[in-house]
């Protein structure tokens, strides 16, 4: 690659971007959580909204608030953005909640990210195996001379009846430990590779689908020969080199025979002690790539069948005026979809009209007027007792203040216990109340919610009433000249 492609590349390819991304590591991080390691090719945004929310909360907890201050939603919406592109926004059919998927530029830069961790064990010795092998099934493949292939088919036979000679003979070489460990972390990583390569190829499926639709919508000659170029052209999703390779990868995956003997080769490795700590998730990889499959498949029957529709006869004879204005439409979209989105943004009042009918609407209704008839009114008869009326307990706050700055002339502090010592209460609990909640510019009340303390008075049936309370200390506010509360 030259300068120019680079740096194309660099502004322009959604993993590049993302690697540059100030907040890629939650990004990475949290969507390697979910779709990666779980292998989940599609969840509602309810549930990924919440999902985030617990991240982004633990991690402004650990790192501090504000570290990330939008809400999920807004992140999410931000991920999926055509000016991002790592997250795919979509209605899954039969279905009116958004869902999310993850892009290819995130498993692309997952990888690049995992390669910058350092290695123990570098192997080499089974990529060069894996090479070879791939060079002998090129070109033993690519020929086309009977004598030359059973010449070689001849010489593999000679080779391996010499090694079942050797081995008859108890003569044969056992891999050891780091030829071992050289091939499981070969094998670990090219699984995880495929694994992640379906999501590329899921991509690539959809936009062969939206080629062809461009292709159609941009279509000048009659029907006939548009079905003649659509269903002749190797562009077609089944028909393309990678729907033909995803197909008999599918076939080879889907054989009962390679199930069973793929089950027990990993269940075998995943045990050799020379492998040391095996990949957990390699016992069961190939259920993995039997999900994905299947999710990319289904996404070929979906796109194959709403192809399908859109060159349906019933389309082409509707209403003529339509279809050509919609034809306009398809053709201006082909048009500005290389060219920079603008800034356009469209409001709607609602979804629906309100209808407002006039006769739906109440009539006036005047209030109903109640009389009231004040004639005849004569005093009573009856003579009642009003001395109920005056016998109301008052307590003057203003007299318990003076006591309390009586006796705070000579000391700086005083407690109520000892103010009721020697001013015991005659007004009984109200009274107290009265001595808690007094409020004057001279003193300030001081609570000791930590001690208790008692006090006691006589009330007009003669019988002694104690109360618990905290401790109350009244403390003397002293002015510039050493008068209390301004009093003299």
């Amino acid at each position: 690659m030259d300068f120019d492609e680079l740096d194309f590349l660099r502004r322009n390819d959604p993993a590049w971007r993302l690697l540059r991304a100030d907040n890629a590591p939650l990004v990475l991080g949290f969507l390697r959580k979910v779709f990666v390691d779980d292998n989940v090719r599609s969840i509602s945004a309810t549930e990924l909204i919440s999902r985030l929310d617990d991240e982004l909360y633990a991690l402004n907890e650990r790192l501090g608030e504000g570290t990330f201050p939008k809400p999920a939603k807004a992140y999410l919406d931000d991920w999926a953005a055509p000016a991002n592109g790592w997250l795919r926004k979509y209605y899954p059919a039969g279905s009116d909640e958004v869902h999310f998927d993850a892009t290819p530029a995130v498993e692309k830069a997952l990888t690049w990210v995992d390669s910058l961790r350092e290695r123990s064990f570098v192997g080499t010795e089974s990529r060069l195996n894996t090479i070879f092998e791939l060079l002998r099934q090129m070109a033993y493949g690519a020929e086309t001379d009977p004598d030359a292939r059973l010449a070689a088919l001849h010489r593999r036979r000679a080779e391996i009846d010499a090694e079942i000679s050797r081995v008859a003979g108890g003569d044969f070489a056992v891999l050891d430990d780091s030829a071992q460990r050289d091939r499981y972390q070969q094998f670990a990583a090219t699984a995880r590779e495929l694994l992640a390569d379906f999501r590329e190829v899921e991509a690539n499926f959809r936009g062969l689908d939206r080629a062809l639709r461009a292709r159609i919508a941009g279509w000048e000659g009659s029907k006939g020969e548009l079905l003649d170029e659509v269903v002749g052209n190797r562009t077609t999703i089944a028909d393309s080199d990678q729907g033909r390779s995803f197909q008999a990868f599918y076939d080879f995956l889907l054989s009962h025979e390679r199930q069973v003997e793929l089950t027990g080769l990993l269940e075998k490795v995943q045990t050799l002690d020379a492998v040391g700590d095996p990949d957990p998730r390699m016992r069961h990889i190939h259920h993995d790539w039997l999900d994905a499959a299947e999710r990319t498949q289904a996404t070929v029957r979906l796109l194959s069948e709403q192809l399908r529709r859109f060159l349906d006869d019933q389309v082409w004879l509707e209403n003529r005026r339509v279809m050509d204005i919609l034809h306009s439409i398809e053709s201006s979209a082909l048009k500005l979809r290389e060219q920079p989105t603008p800034a356009l943004t469209c409001e709607l009042d609602g979804t629906a009209p309100v209808v407002a009918l006039p006769m739906e609407r109440p009539l006036y209704t005047p209030r109903e007027k109640v009389p009231l008839d004040s004639a005849g009114i004569a005093a009573a008869d009856e003579d009642l007792d009003a001395s109920a009326l005056f016998e109301q307990v008052y307590v003057d706050r203003e007299r318990l203040s003076g006591i309390v700055r009586r006796e705070l002339r000579e000391r700086a502090q005083v407690g109520l216990r000892e103010v009721l010592g020697r001013q015991p209460l005659e007004q009984g609990m109200a009274e107290l109340v009265g001595y808690l909640s007094l409020g004057d510019p001279a003193f300030q009340v001081v609570f000791d919610e930590t001690t208790r303390e008692q006090v006691s008075w006589i009330d007009d049936t003669g019988v002694e009433r104690v109360a618990t309370i905290p401790r109350v200390t009244y403390t003397r506010i002293s002015d510039s000249g050493g008068s209390v509360g301004g009093r003299p």
